[in-house]
């Protein structure tokens, strides 16, 4: 996991410093959209509507618009003056009970990691909250906005849970359901019955993402098939030599021909040893040669006696 902020945990005096991490992932296969006649990408593009030329996202500032039509054009220099920009602090507000949080606060989670070489404050934290069963209400700022929190333990984790403002709940009021009549006793003891028939203890693991579970399957029979669904990935090409490694390849070649050797070829040094040998004998047969010349000159002196 890799860190998206740091910042430090304010109880009264005490300051923890902490490291924040997302606690959950989308685990979803993802799809892109594709033509259906060629199966070319689409692909987006920011167009200005003023000008129809594509822009940077460097490029581009955000605009307001109020209910009157007014619009206001702030750039990052703007954003960057706000002070809940620079805010890495989360104070504690108050210690809760954790019902009377409504569940449809709750939005995403994070886990709290001590960023110090002595996390003896993360732990003291963390123990307090467990044995007074409470959860600590804080305030914090993250990506340029200013959040309410609830911050908890899990296994000795902490755990940051980001809480929507009050006014971002609905209010709701659904017309079918002014003037239902009350469900009947009869009815009310048949369904807690049927309740107690299907009750046990939460364990997440017994449920599982059947569709997701079906899709991937679907996607791994098809690759397996090899059906017309399917485009296979080009291939690798070879890696191509670097320019210096062809170089040196080629010096140590012409090296070995330099030396009257080839690459691959027999080792020709013993034939040369061999054509050697019998110039070394040579004297010897030169002598061998002028032997029976003294002899015959001899013969002959002998007859003109």
């Amino acid at each position: 996991m890799r860190s998206i902020w740091k910042g430090s945990i304010a109880f009264g005096l005490v300051n923890v410093p902490v490291k924040v991490y997302t606690a959950t992932e989308d685990h979803d296969i993802k799809f892109h959209q594709v033509h259906a006649v060629d199966g070319g990408r689409i692909r987006y593009e920011r167009v200005c509507t003023v000008d129809g030329q594509p822009v940077q996202y460097s490029d581009i500032d955000k605009a307001y618009e109020s209910p009157d039509g007014d619009r206001v054009i702030l750039t990052d220099e703007d954003f960057s003056k706000l002070p809940a920009a620079e805010k890495h602090e989360i104070p504690v507000l108050q210690f809760v009970p954790s019902e009377q949080i409504d569940p449809i606060l709750f939005d995403k989670s994070y886990y709290l990691e001590p960023d110090s070489t002595t996390p003896k404050a993360y732990v003291l934290l963390a123990k307090t909250l467990e044995r007074v069963d409470r959860v600590a209400l804080v305030h914090f700022t993250l990506r340029q906005k200013t959040r309410l929190g609830a911050l908890r333990v899990r296994d000795g984790v902490l755990v940051l849970q980001t809480l929507l403002w009050p006014d971002e709940v609905r209010a709701v009021a659904f017309d079918k359901l002014q003037d239902v009549s009350e469900p009947k006793k009869q009815e009310l003891q048949m369904a807690e019955t049927l309740v107690d028939t299907l009750s046990d203890d939460f364990d997440p693991g017994l449920y599982v993402d059947e569709y997701q579970i079906e899709l991937k399957k679907l996607l791994d029979e098809a690759i397996a098939s090899g059906s017309g669904k399917v485009t296979r990935a080009p291939e690798a090409a070879a890696p191509e030599m670097d320019a210096e490694v062809v170089d040196l390849v080629a010096a140590l070649q012409r090296s070995l021909e330099a030396s009257g050797r080839k690459t691959g070829a027999a080792p020709a040094a013993p034939a040369k040893v061999a054509a050697k040998t019998p110039a070394k004998k040579e004297p010897a047969k030169k002598a061998a040669k002028k032997a029976p010349a003294k002899q015959a000159a001899a013969k002959q002196a002998r007859k003109g006696a």
